[in-house]
């Protein structure tokens, strides 16, 4: 469920009209609804509230500091995967008993940083980083929590670059490995090994994969704790699909009725880390149609928002179901459209063969469910400023980032004078 509803013939978000919003702010842009994110954040908690989980959002999915600052306000903690998420999380006030960290290649500034503030949990991926964790906590006079992220070896059903679970990923260290870990534990004497960590995917639709991955780690819990060591976090990660097509994903509820009866077993605190399940739905990307080119072979709708702007259909071939923003009250003709960007790359497209009511140009679309992985994963190729954000929240719009300038693209930018001709 969202709130991007049409009122007649014009599509709003919430209480206020997309089109009004365009005047202003221009085109492209992202758009969130306040009353969606909120609303997905609560039907997670909601669904397990029995468990009382510590329910850290992913900030990867979506980290403009007012999304993330909404959802802190409403009760939320944050997973974060770099120093950058970690400055960011601080510079809103998170606090960093609700911070875990994950991540294959934390750097020793990264792990030290994360040290000073403090974070509940390392979600450590490897032995290597277990050492080097211990050593600057051993320099640093600190004492640091780790949770062991494990491969369970579970192929959930996904696009292949968004699963994470198997034994071919780069993700986490095997159950084997993890038993070693334990049995040599006494030998980290600066870190307090006590949780296990899975993550198997992103965008999975059923249960059966996590309750296939919950299922091998609590054999695993049972194993660790048996050998006479102490287990007090469980994270199953995130990973919940959303609607962007035709799926049909479970809801908060149905998961958390799927897997509430084996966690409940365990005796240990559970950590959530969602991300697209709470801010995919919850953000648009509003773009403009420049041209209407019609080839031999196809029709070509050309926007002004690109690959660098949304990067999901071109990396992963992605739907978005795109919406126009004003539509006529009578049925209109539509037809096949390829919507491609401006980006000299043939790969730039945010739609292919798509039917679609024939616009005209100028006229506004709103490229759906594009919350999660959409600006978080934006980029200044073609030397493209990076779009507004705006955040509808209680009947008014806010710009939550200003659109990017000229001269943004230069800042930092130094020629040396052996390059410069005056």
């Amino acid at each position: 469920m969202h709130y991007f509803k049409y009122k007649k013939s014009k599509l709003y978000c919430e209480s206020v009209s997309i089109e009004e919003i365009a005047k202003d702010v221009g085109t492209p842009f992202y758009l969130y609804s306040y009353k969606t994110l909120i609303s997905h954040y609560m039907k997670i908690k909601e669904a397990f509230k029995s468990l009382k989980p510590i329910i850290c959002f992913s900030m990867k999915s979506n980290s403009n500091l007012s999304v993330c600052s909404a959802l802190l306000k409403a009760g939320a903690g944050l997973d974060i995967v770099s120093g950058g998420e970690l400055f960011k999380a601080q510079k809103i006030g998170a606090s960093p008993k609700k911070i875990v960290y994950a991540s294959v290649g934390k750097t020793a500034v990264e792990i030290s940083n994360a040290l000073k503030a403090g974070i509940l949990l390392f979600n450590v991926e490897s032995i290597p980083e277990l050492i080097l964790i211990d050593k600057l906590c051993a320099r640093m006079g600190k004492r640091g929590k780790i949770a062991i992220r494990v491969n369970p070896g579970v192929k959930a059903k996904t696009h292949r670059y968004i699963t994470t679970g198997t034994k071919d990923n780069k993700f986490g260290i095997d159950e084997d490995t993890t038993l070693r870990i334990f049995h040599d534990s006494a030998g980290f004497q600066h870190i307090d090994i006590v949780g296990i960590h899975i993550h198997i995917g992103s965008q999975i639709t059923q249960a059966d994969p996590f309750l296939k991955a919950i299922k091998k780690v609590s054999t695993l819990i049972e194993a660790i704790r048996k050998a006479g060591h102490c287990i007090d976090y469980l994270n199953i990660g995130g990973g919940l699909g959303i609607i962007y097509n035709d799926e049909k994903p479970q809801t908060a509820k149905d998961f958390a009725r799927a897997v509430t009866p084996m966690l409940s077993k365990l005796d240990v605190k559970i950590i959530l880390e969602p991300g697209r399940f709470i801010s995919g739905n919850s953000g648009v990307l509003v773009t403009r149609v420049l041209y209407i080119k019609n080839s031999l072979s196809k029709n070509f709708m050309i926007v002004d928002a690109g690959m660098n702007d949304i990067m999901r259909p071109s990396l992963y071939g992605a739907f978005h179901e795109i919406l126009p923003v004003s539509r006529g009250l009578s049925k209109a003709e539509t037809k096949k459209f390829d919507v491609v960007g401006p980006i000299c790359e043939s790969g730039d497209f945010l739609a292919k063969g798509r039917e679609l009511i024939i616009p005209e140009e100028g006229d506004l679309l709103a490229v759906m469910s594009a919350g999660a992985y959409g600006f978080s994963m934006s980029s200044n190729y073609n030397a493209r400023p990076r779009v507004a954000e705006v955040m509808v929240i209680n009947g008014k719009y806010y710009i939550i980032r200003k659109r990017e300038s000229y001269r943004d693209l230069v800042r930092g930018e130094v020629v040396p004078k052996a390059l410069k001709n005056r």
